[in-house]
């Protein structure tokens, strides 16, 4: 049952995602360049972590339907899964608005 967990780790990828300079400095200003994921990685991150939640969920759904699982892990797996993909569709909202924003500067 590891709900917590998962939504931990979830908000704290978009919290990075929306927020990557926080807590590092600047390239070029004063300091090392920042080390971290690129955003490619981040969001490559956040989509096996989403599709590990999918498998996980599948995994206890068979076993639930072969009477081996208990109803709890099935429902646990399953809103792990959900909190997963509703992060992943916020972030995505997010990146659009920031594409769309963009789009609409004037050069």
């Amino acid at each position: 049952m590891a709900s917590p967990t998962i939504a931990a780790g979830a908000y704290a990828a978009t919290q990075r995602l929306a927020n990557p300079t926080a807590g590092r400095a600047m390239p070029g200003v004063g300091g090392a360049g920042g080390g971290g994921p690129s955003f490619a990685e981040a969001l490559g991150n956040v989509l096996q972590t989403v599709a590990d939640a999918g498998k996980q969920a599948d995994q206890q759904a068979s076993k639930a339907a072969m009477g081996k699982a208990d109803m709890v892990d099935v429902v646990t797996a399953v809103a792990e899964t959900e909190t997963a993909l509703e992060t992943l569709v916020a972030v995505r909202d997010r990146v659009i608005a920031a594409y769309e924003e963009i789009m609409r500067m004037q050069i």
